[in-house]
């Protein structure tokens, strides 16, 4: 049997585009409440489980540490800290969840109505989120404004 299993996180970060013109709000420096929501899908194993959602606990942990209370634009690899990058951020650090058998997506919501989703079923789909220039939509995130 295939199964989706879910856990959802919250943190509150500051972030700033400034890649977008000096007018538009998002340009200066404003925070938000992000919510966090791992999915992993794949087989029901002998215990009953796709993963134990203590495994999704422990890889949000080290993630948690990064970027609660911080500047997004100051944590290595999100230099650009638009939805979608930190999403793949997010997913790319995922790495223990994944494997042949399981899939993975991660929506990151900045608000109660905007969110963007990054799936993968291996970590080699995705660009590599340490460079600075990567633009990162790995296969069919979505964005909904």
């Amino acid at each position: 049997m295939i199964a989706t299993v879910a856990k959802h996180f919250t943190f509150d970060a500051a972030h700033f585009l400034d890649r977008l013109p000096p007018e538009h709000k998002c340009h200066r420096m404003h925070g938000h409440t992000y919510r966090v929501e791992i999915q992993v899908t794949g087989e029901v194993d002998e215990n009953g489980f796709v993963v134990d959602y203590a495994l999704i606990e422990e890889a949000w942990r080290t993630l948690m540490d990064q970027l609660d209370h911080r500047v997004l634009n100051d944590v290595v690899g999100l230099r650009n800290p638009t939805t979608e990058n930190l999403a793949a951020w997010i997913l790319a650090r995922l790495g223990l969840l994944a494997t042949h058998e399981r899939h993975l997506r991660v929506r990151v919501y900045e608000s109660a109505t905007t969110w963007c989703e990054v799936y993968a079923s291996a970590l080699g789909e995705l660009a590599d989120p340490t460079e600075p220039a990567a633009v990162h939509r790995p296969r069919a995130g979505v964005r909904r404004v």
